[in-house]
């Protein structure tokens, strides 16, 4: 989908704030579709959710602004467009100087905002407006702007992870020879240590981050054009090689522009980092899963051998101390190996811009990013705060058994090493 007609309606500038999830105060002036909050979901049956600010329509417009603004740049210093023009786009692409109710309803008519934003983004940038879009296709604004929105949404999600391994690694230690009752297949087994157990889950959280951090370092920028094949970018007043040489130096200037991945190709039917991403999120989902599972088993009334510091109440029966934080990450566990499944369907898109395959990911991707920053936020909380009963565990102990290689087991997962390779950048993306 392209933006050759943008459509009809000139841009108004001067719109109103935005809430996280396309909430937006007030109407640009001239507009006939109100900028009201009453369609918009902030989340209320979504209580396991997080990073709304990070993945919220008010982000995904911010994003694609970034990315338009990032492009007229590269271009600039490339010769393709003036300086003066990169200056006007990057002034003009401010958030809030654009209506999301109204690019919302102005999307359908084309099967995606970029068309209506660019429309905008053009009446704002006169008379530079002719620069911004120059070569592009939607579909390289949309998909940089999903990787520019998961890089900055996993940013805190792996602060999150690495206050979870940290306090793993320090409960592992500390419970190293606390003896436990080992289940398999539901009953007592053998006797193991909470250390043991906790050491495991460290693993799983450091496994994780590890995976995270790799798919961020590797989002990359989409640019391609119509059909994927840079044309539109080579400087007509240039000779064949030389021009063939400026298209292919854009996507790298592109991408360093929003500090994100240089793509070898256009990946328009190549969805590599999709389906990578994919992956991590629901590996960390189910690995944060798991130790959801273990807590809500072991803080069970009548094993009580684990509890949440700071429980839940009923609506009902005020005596109870409901583990709703590994509730909530159980929830999230559930839902994002379905939304992967989308995401990895997509991988079988037809011709060089597909149909429906593309489509398809925007929303799971957007879903699985926030059920895993809301995980990952629960996790680093309930690993906080877990209260860890070892009389309970003694007590429920009624299998006898060695457990002595259980604490040098502990030892030997607490001294490899559980962080990424290398540093990774804190900081979002321009």
């Amino acid at each position: 989908m392209t933006s050759a007609d943008p459509g009809p309606h000139p841009a108004t500038p001067g719109g109103g704030g935005t809430g996280g999830d396309g909430s937006s105060a007030s109407a640009g002036a001239g507009r006939d579709v109100a900028c009201a909050s009453a369609g918009a979901d902030l989340g209320l049956l979504s209580p396991m959710r997080g990073g709304a600010e990070a993945t919220g329509d008010a982000a995904v417009l911010r994003a694609m602004l970034d990315a338009e603004a990032a492009l007229t740049r590269a271009q600039a210093a490339l010769g393709l467009v003036p300086p003066e023009a990169a200056e006007a786009v990057t002034a003009a692409a401010r958030a809030e100087a654009f209506c999301l109710e109204d690019l919302v309803v102005r999307a359908r008519s084309g099967g995606n905002p970029v068309i209506p934003l660019v429309a905008d983004l053009r009446a704002v940038a006169a008379p530079f407006g002719e620069y911004v879009h120059r070569g592009a296709t939607s579909q390289d604004i949309v998909d940089t702007a999903l990787m520019l929105v998961a890089y900055r949404a996993l940013g805190p999600v792996l602060a999150d992870l690495e206050r979870t391994t940290g306090r793993l690694a320090a409960l592992a230690a500390e419970h190293r020879d606390t003896p436990m009752a080992a289940r398999t297949l539901t009953q007592q087994a053998v006797p193991t240590t909470f250390g043991l157990k906790a050491a495991g889950w460290h693993r799983l959280a450091g496994d994780a981050r590890i995976r995270l951090t790799a798919a961020r370092r590797s989002l990359p920028a989409q640019l391609g054009g119509a059909a994927g094949t840079l044309a539109a970018f080579r400087p007509a007043q240039e000779p064949v090689p030389e021009a063939v040489e400026v298209a292919l130096r854009l996507p790298g200037r592109f991408a360093a522009e929003l500090g994100l991945a240089e793509p070898l190709l256009p990946w328009h039917v190549l969805r590599t980092p999709i389906a990578d991403l994919a992956g991590a999120l629901a590996f960390t989902a189910g690995a944060l899963g798991k130790l959801a599972a273990d807590v809500l088993v072991l803080s069970r009334t009548e094993i009580g051998e684990l509890s949440e510091g700071v429980g839940g109440g009923s609506s009902s029966m005020p005596h109870k101390h409901n583990p709703v934080r590994a509730t909530m990450i159980a929830g999230a566990a559930r839902q994002v190996p379905t939304l992967a499944a989308i995401l990895y369907g997509s991988l079988a898109a037809e011709d060089e811009r597909p149909s429906g395959a593309w489509h398809a990911e925007w929303q799971p991707l957007r879903e699985a990013l926030r059920l895993v920053a809301g995980a990952a936020g629960d996790a680093a909380e309930l690993v906080a705060d877990l209260r860890v009963h070892p009389e309970r565990m003694r007590a429920n102990l009624t299998v006898t058994g060695d457990a002595a290689p259980a604490p040098a087991l502990v030892d030997r997962a607490l001294a490899a090493p559980s962080s990424p390779p290398a540093p990774y950048q804190d900081e979002a993306p321009h």
